[in-house]
């Protein structure tokens, strides 16, 4: 239950849609809590998120960036080998999972990789230079600096 309304930030600012969709959209959800996962600061901008997603197979896991939105989900396969065993005691969760992250602009996917049960995916901010803060030289035109020129030598 949410207990605030973003309605009146809607018809007062232009352009920050996608930021009040968000926090709508994080109130009104309960995070899932299957699988766990980490996010760590490797560098400055670096980054990686770690799932634990023992039991699952590369072919099990799909990892799609589409726009803002990091989408990770895993499906375990039929029994291949056409055995069928009972399983007496299931500790190891093995049941489909899908989790989103949402990802700042300009940070872009850089390499995925399974180690020990865990899905790394490394992410980067690559800031284009047109995006990039620069200095802004400033010029005085000839007749200001006479001017000044003039003032500071009375």
């Amino acid at each position: 239950m949410r207990s605030f309304d973003l309605t009146p930030f809607y018809r007062s600012t232009v352009g920050f849609d996608r930021l009040f969709s968000l926090l709508d959209q994080s109130a009104s959800e309960s995070a899932p809590g299957y699988p766990p996962y980490n996010i760590e600061r490797t560098g400055e901008n670096n980054f990686r998120i770690s799932v634990a997603v023992s039991g699952f197979s590369p072919n099990e896991i799909s990892i799609v960036a589409k726009e803002n939105t990091l989408t990770i989900k895993g499906e375990k396969a039929a029994n291949e080998n056409g055995q069928t065993s009972e399983v007496l005691y299931r500790g190891i969760a093995s049941r489909a999972f899908e989790r989103q992250f949402q990802l700042a602009d300009f940070v872009q996917v850089k390499n995925a990789s399974l180690e020990n049960g865990l899905l790394h995916v490394d992410l980067v901010r690559e800031i284009p230079e047109a995006a990039k803060p620069r200095q802004i030289p400033i010029t005085t035109s000839a007749p200001a600096q006479k001017v000044a020129a003039e003032q500071a030598a009375a």
